[in-house]
């Protein structure tokens, strides 16, 4: 049996394109679209995406939701919303890390193997960088440890500053 970190991988590009089970959207609480990977996730599924993300109430800090990838090329957009940064005595490493948790539990449920995960709360949200990549790296790590049905867990990077960053954190396991 593999163990987590054999299922990881980096790849720096454009998260829409995967063709994977799921793809992870670095969502808002309301879950109707905004700026960065969300709003490049919601224009790239088209418009069924937000008409039925108007429905699921939003999403607390920390939690998933599932939809449809409608126009995507995966299957399923898994929505969480990370916290944002406010200096890191507010619980945001617990928060982040259950977001990754989170996705991953989901995606099991819902029969997916491969799911790509954005840099969750390292835009606009303010979290530093490699800290994230770190906390994500391990609880996605850990978290595959009981989940074998997950074949493959792509950190898709925007930059080649964090895709550089997720693949030292991979190295450190």
């Amino acid at each position: 049996m593999m163990s987590g970190a054999d299922r990881l991988s980096v790849y720096q590009g454009d998260i829409t394109t995967l063709t994977v089970d799921a793809i992870v959207n670095a969502a808002n609480s309301s879950l109707l679209g905004g700026g960065g990977v969300d709003g490049a996730i919601h224009r790239a599924a088209g418009p069924e995406l937000l008409a039925v993300c108007r429905t699921l109430g939003g999403c607390p800090t920390g939690e998933a939701r599932i939809t449809g990838g409608y126009d995507l090329p995966a299957r399923f957009v898994i929505h969480t919303v990370g916290p944002v940064w406010r200096g890191g005595d507010e619980g945001e490493a617990e928060l982040l890390a259950a977001c990754y948790r989170n996705s991953i539990q989901l995606a099991a449920a819902n029969d997916c193997v491969t799911i790509a995960f954005p840099a969750i709360s390292t835009g606009v949200y303010g979290y530093p960088a490699e800290p994230a990549a770190q906390i994500a790296v391990r609880t996605v790590a850990d978290v595959l440890e009981h989940h074998v049905s997950i074949e493959s867990v792509t950190f898709c990077c925007f930059s080649a500053a964090s895709a550089d960053l997720h693949r030292a954190a991979i190295a450190r396991l």
